[in-house]
């Protein structure tokens, strides 16, 4: 079948809204001659498409011939993206700023200097207000380039205002992205392994860290530089599964967008992503309350006109919104009640495709097997842990090596013995090599290895012993990812109690909660 994702032109038309759509034929007709109608009739083959298939689209429509297709598709995208803009112009902040720069260039052409500069005056104070210093040092350049070449007489010492002016900026927009080069490589080094498996990691971590941090006076932060350094702080706690620290930090990012509301609008995403992270944290500590009260936050966000009339920030709440809900089930152990959200996301990931990134959907699997694996769905569990064990990628090893031990003991809960013995091999070859194996991982292989001389009788003192080595490990730092990715303690006190391991998680998660509320968090 035809790559959907193979057209530029086409994935655009087909992201456009109906009432997108409508003005878009209408800014054609109103600004475009009758003979370039063209693209109208191409617009409207692409979006009865269900998928992009060049020879067919000229096999339909004998009006489009092919030595003329490439330039009516250009013609065509470069069309829809003007109207897009005459759309989004007034809702979006970033926009506005272009198109005030364009009318300051359009002024300085026609040779009036003087209401360039007002205008440009007028653009740097808006880019103050919201942060956007990149705009601000355009700004700049050009009011010094109109000083450099007209006598304007604007302004006394006007040159020295603006060097320092271009100094200040210069230091604010060096720092930020300092900052902001820093957060994306934590974050990347997680997207590529998960987590610190041991000391070895965590050092080599921290002193990348501390030799990227920028020198950081609290004259110079901003907003930007405050959101890149909470950001950086809280993938470096993350990685180390400093929780408390992680939870710090995430409250503090998604706090700077409470203090200006503002920012909320032009950086969407960031706020999304904070949102997410801050579940995540709360997660983690097990703090229901809190976590029920930041989901139920995000759910109104969720509705909100920033995050309805824009697809990135739709499809990325989406996304968060409902890894958050499965979240929710692992919480309070209501691990059938989650299944009934598995084919309403599988829709919506196949719907939202061509613009969700491998990673996600990885994501996704993992917590689909998980809530399988604690309603007892064993077969079901298998075939989503083979959706990531058979998809190739060099990316989070750490959910590639998790998935493969959850796919052993689901084959070992089965009772598929003619397998186990393959399994153990291969799973622990391939986190040895992976270097992913900690003592917990250990402690369970040898376990399973034995497993094998046992009998029925002997097995439940075996689940014993292994709860009690097994917990020995609880308040080591660099174990705990098998206690986050695996509640392998709940499953062994499920098979000792003979009882599902949704009622062990269940009956922890209401004595947690009996009588009391989970204690506050230290901001």
């Amino acid at each position: 079948m035809p790559n959907r994702s193979s057209d530029t032109l086409f994935q655009l038309v087909k992201s456009l809204k109906k009432s997108e759509k409508r003005n878009f034929k209408l800014y054609v007709k109103r600004n475009t001659a009758s003979e370039d109608l063209k693209i109208i009739y191409l617009f409207d083959a692409l979006d009865k498409m269900e998928s992009y298939d060049e020879a067919e689209l000229l096999r339909k429509n004998k009006q489009l011939s092919k030595q003329q297709l490439s330039n009516t598709k250009a013609h065509l995208y470069k069309q829809i993206l003007s109207s897009l803009r005459l759309i989004r112009g007034e809702q979006n902040i970033v926009i506005q700023l272009h198109e005030q720069v364009d009318y300051a260039e359009i002024l300085y052409n026609q040779g009036l200097y003087l209401q360039s500069l007002r205008v440009l005056d007028r653009i740097k104070e808006f880019a103050r207000q919201y942060h956007q210093y990149s705009y601000v040092l355009e700004v700049l350049l050009f009011e010094q380039k109109i000083e450099s070449l007209h006598i304007t007489r604007s302004m006394q010492d006007r040159a020295l205002k603006l060097a320092d002016e271009m100094e200040a900026v210069n230091e604010q927009i060096s720092l930020t992205g300092k900052l902001s080069s820093l957060s994306l490589q934590l974050y990347g080094w997680y997207i590529q392994h998960g987590v610190a498996r041991n000391e070895k990691d965590e050092i080599a971590v921290k002193e990348f860290l501390e030799s990227r941090l920028p020198a950081l006076k609290s004259s110079n932060k901003g907003f930007y530089e405050n959101l890149y350094l909470f950001q950086s702080f809280s993938w470096f706690a993350f990685i180390g599964q400093d929780f408390l620290s992680y939870y710090r930090y995430t409250h503090r990012w998604v706090e700077l967008f409470d203090k200006e509301p503002a920012m909320i609008q032009i950086e969407t995403a960031h706020y999304i992503k904070g949102m997410h992270n801050l579940l995540g944290a709360h997660f983690d500590l097990l703090n229901y309350p809190k976590f029920l009260e930041t989901l139920d936050r995000f759910e109104i966000f969720f509705s909100s006109e920033a995050v309805q009339e824009n697809d990135n920030n739709r499809i990325q709440t989406f996304v968060y919104l409902h890894i958050a809900k499965i979240n929710k089930h692992f919480i309070d152990g209501t691990f059938s009640e989650g299944l009934t959200l598995v084919p309403y996301i599988e829709e919506k990931l196949k719907e939202y495709e061509i613009y969700l990134d491998r990673h996600r959907i990885l994501v996704f699997y993992y917590k689909f097997a998980s809530l399988y694996f604690g309603s007892g769905d064993y077969e079901n569990t298998i075939k989503y842990l083979n959706k990531i064990i058979n998809w190739k990628m060099d990316l989070r090893t750490d959910l590639q090596c998790y998935s493969r031990l959850l796919h052993l003991i689901a084959h070992y809960e089965l009772g598929n013995d003619n397998l186990l013995e393959y399994l153990i091999k291969s799973v622990y070859r391939f986190m040895a090599k992976m270097e992913n194996l900690s003592m917990v991982e250990e402690e369970i292989f040898r376990f399973l290895r034995k497993s094998f001389q046992l009998s029925p009788r002997e097995l439940k003192p075996g689940f014993s012993k292994l709860l009690e080595q097994l917990k020995t490990y609880e308040k080591n730092r660099f174990e705990t990812r098998a206690f986050v990715y695996l509640d392998i303690i709940s499953w062994l006190e499920s098979k000792i109690r003979d009882v599902p391991v949704q009622e062990i998680i269940r009956e922890k998660f209401l004595e947690r909660n009996k009588l009391k509320e989970a204690p506050a968090l230290e901001h």
